[in-house]
């Protein structure tokens, strides 16, 4: 079976350890960036009408400056700021798992590229069922485990 090295929990963490540090340096160098971001991982709040939303790509670039990027908040599992939409510039608050941003640009420079999804709630509890299968199938490999086992019941 072939892992897939960009997908496994330890490369998430670490990209998603540099897209963390990566906009906590341009906020400290107060520089302007914008971000390539997968929709389907976004919140709004409130929500964007469907006519604004409808017109999003699956990935979306949003361009962090003056208001917008006054108003972002970061930590080390999410990011988020308020922007303003469409022709009718409807306020919102976008919120999203730092593993959602696909790129980080500054002008027109790529400084980051992330080939990691985020985990959704029902892949981590896959991911913890998994770790747990591979424990016992580890633990019943040595014969006097399975002597063990066989005793307990």
């Amino acid at each position: 079976m072939t892992i897939n090295l960009l997908q496994t929990p330890e490369y998430r963490t670490l990209i998603q350890s540099h897209i963390f540090e990566t906009i906590k340096y341009l906020f400290n160098r107060n520089q302007e960036f914008a971000l390539a971001c997968e929709v389907k991982y976004i919140t709004f709040t409130p929500e964007l009408p469907s006519h604004i939303k409808e017109s999003f790509n699956d990935t979306v670039l949003f361009i962090l400056s003056g208001f917008t990027f006054e108003s972002a908040q970061l930590d080390e599992e999410y990011f988020s700021f308020e922007a303003g939409f469409g022709s009718e510039n409807f306020g919102s608050t976008v919120s999203l798992p730092l593993l959602a941003i696909k790129q980080v640009f500054v002008g027109d420079n790529p400084i980051v590229i992330n080939l990691a999804n985020p985990v959704i709630e029902s892949e981590k509890k896959k991911e913890v069922s998994a770790s747990k299968k591979s424990s016992m199938e580890a633990l019943l490999k040595n014969p006097e485990n399975k002597k063990l086992l066989k005793n307990k019941k």
